[in-house]
Parts: structure tokens; C-alpha cells; sequence
């Protein structure tokens, strides 16, 4: 295994016992995405400063608000990872009354979409970046109607914290949507995937990268071309790496992962496990072409593949809470 990858692994599963018992009451995935978010960072998680954080979200925003739902510990340490935590949090706080004004919905989906252009953007250019928020969403809004929501503001708020054009983007989108529409089921994870193709800027040789490694990870019982997994499929795509390489990788560390405590059978998914190993690999294998690559746009445009994996986190983990209470409650 890569040393990386299993450096990092440990301190997820280290990291994920440590913040389940810290905050037990609370969504054990999205305290697994806390986890990861410090593993990622080379960090051994610190639930003390992530609680401080916690408690600080608490005092600053209502009883209702959507900063304090489901992914509010997933927040905390994404927060409590930063030099002035409780600045980026005003910070969000305010973009996220100002896309309110736009009549974007209130959600978890929001609050993580405001904190990407608080952390992306610099202060004179936070409207611009609202703005393109606001047209891409519209945008992919005019082209699935039934399709495009919430679960989409942060793919939105991506596209539009970079320098990609509006409408030949959403054009872009639309070629990918109907070019892998047969191989695929029709759906937001389908959507999702568009997202990042072109986040990623992909080219030709993209599409049958990401079929080699849907089939190669299939052999080895590995299905990553389900809903919640298909838009991490194409990030692996993106990855300027041997198929055979990013496959073993991925088997790897899930086998690792999977032994270890927490992360049974009974306590997570094949498919959230997945998606855990996928954003350690990713995030490792976009560090180590960063520091190959000077120039500073293609560094930013990897550096949202690590967001756009992130992002696929999010939207998963509200997506299978919401699915668990519809079941529990029918």
C-alpha cells in the first residue's frame, strides 16, 4: 500500500473512534467526513477544539438554523483545521445570508456552499463568485428540472469560484450528461458526474479512463459505478495515473479500512467506504502532482477535485440520512 494512503488511513480510523465518542449523539457519517477531513491534513483529530468550535457554531446561530443540522460536526472541523476559525465562520455566515437573498434555500447543502467561496474567494471578488453560483445553478436547473436541487449548491458554488465560462460549461455538461446517459442510470449521481468532468477539465481520453477503471475495480468486486460513488469515479478518471495503479490502490486501502474498528460491515456501507478510501487517495495523488506542476490555474483546477470529492461526500451522507428516515418512519 501507499505509505501515504496508509498513514493516513490510520489516522482516519484513529480519528473516527476519537469524534464518535466526542459527539455520540450525533450523525456517525458525518463524523466519519470529520475524520477524514483531519486524516487528510496529516492531522490526529482534536475533539476538544473541534467541540470548541462546535459550541461556538451553537452560540452563533439560531436554534433552527441550518448551521447547527446534520453536518454541523463535519463544519466544526473543517473550521477548527483553519488559523482563524471563528473569522471563517462569520465569513460563511455572512455569504450565506447573502445567497438567502438570492433565494437560494436554506440547507446543510448552503452552508457548505458559502464556506467554499469564504475560503476560495477573496473578499472583492465574493459577489462575482455568488453571481456564477447563482447562474450555473439556474443553469443546470434549465436543463433537469426534476434533477437539479439543494444537493447541487456546492457543485455550483465550484463551478462558479473558478474560470470556467458559463454557458459553454453548461453546454459541456449537457455532452457528458447525454454521452454517458447509456452506460449509466439517469440521475443525480449521473448529474454529480458531469460536475466534475468538467471541474476537472476533462479531455478525451477521460471517458474510456473512467470505463477502464469501472471495469477493472467490477473485477475485483469494487462497484464504484452506483449513484453515490459514480461522481468519485470520475475524479479517480481525472487523476493523471496508471488505471492499474489507482485500482490496487483503491482495493488496498478499502481492505485496510474495512478491518478496521467502526468500519465492519455493520457500521458502514460498501459504498460510504468507498468513498472515504477514494478522498485519501485523491487527496494524496492531487498533493504529489501539485508540487510537480507550476502553474498556478492547473493547481487550483486540482485543488477542486479535493472540494468536488468533498463536495460528493456531503451530498451522500444527507442523501443516506434521509433515505434511513424515510425507511425507518414507513
Amino acid at each position: 500500500m501507499n505509505p501515504t494512503d496508509l498513514h493516513r488511513l490510520q489516522l482516519l480510523a484513529g480519528n473516527a473512534q476519537a469524534l464518535k465518542k466526542e459527539f455520540a449523539w450525533h450523525n456517525v457519517s458525518a463524523s466519519r467526513l470529520a475524520a477524514l477531513l483531519w486524516a487528510v491534513e496529516d492531522r490526529t483529530a482534536a475533539p476538544e477544539s473541534i467541540r470548541g468550535m462546535f459550541d461556538r457554531i451553537k452560540q452563533s446561530a439560531s436554534a433552527f438554523s441550518s448551521f447547527r443540522g446534520l453536518l454541523s460536526v463535519a463544519l466544526s472541523a473543517v473550521l477548527s483545521l483553519r488559523e482563524d476559525p471563528e473569522g471563517r465562520l462569520n465569513e460563511t455566515m455572512d455569504i450565506y445570508e447573502q445567497m438567502r437573498d438570492l433565494k437560494f434555500k436554506s440547507s446543510d447543502y448552503l452552508v457548505f456552499a458559502a464556506f467554499e467561496i469564504a475560503e476560495n474567494a477573496e473578499p472583492a471578488r465574493r459577489a462575482e463568485a455568488i453571481e456564477r453560483t447563482r447562474m450555473f445553478y439556474e443553469g443546470m436547473k434549465a436543463n433537469h428540472r426534476f434533477l437539479t436541487s439543494q444537493d447541487d449548491y456546492i457543485f455550483s458554488a465550484l463551478l462558479g469560484l473558478s474560470e470556467l465560462p458559463t454557458e459553454s460549461t453548461l453546454k459541456r455538461m449537457e455532452q457528458f450528461y447525454a454521452e454517458l446517459k447509456p452506460e449509466f442510470r439517469a440521475g443525480n449521481g449521473l448529474q454529480a458526474l458531469t460536475h466534475v468532468l468538467v471541474l476537472g477539465e476533462a479531455d478525451a481520453g477521460t471517458i474510456p479512463r473512467m470505463m477502464e477503471l469501472r471495469d477493472r475495480l467490477k473485477e475485483r468486486k469494487l462497484r464504484m459505478d452506483k449513484d453515490f460513488t459514480l461522481p468519485s469515479l470520475g475524479l479517480l478518471a481525472l487523476l493523471p495515473t496508471d488505471t492499474r495503479v489507482i485500482v490496487d490502490d483503491i482495493e488496498q486501502g478499502f481492505s485496510y479500512l474495512r478491518e478496521q474498528k467502526g468500519f465492519g460491515r455493520w457500521s458502514i456501507t460498501e459504498q460510504e467506504l468507498l468513498l472515504l478510501v477514494s478522498g485519501v487517495v485523491i487527496s494524496r495523488s492531487v498533493g504529489q502532482i501539485r508540487e510537480s506542476v507550476a502553474s498556478p490555474a492547473v493547481s487550483n483546477m486540482l485543488m477542486s477535485l479535493v472540494a468536488a470529492q468533498q463536495a460528493v461526500m456531503i451530498a451522500t451522507i444527507v442523501a443516506m440520512t434521509a433515505a434511513s428516515a424515510a425507511a425507518s418512519s414507513s
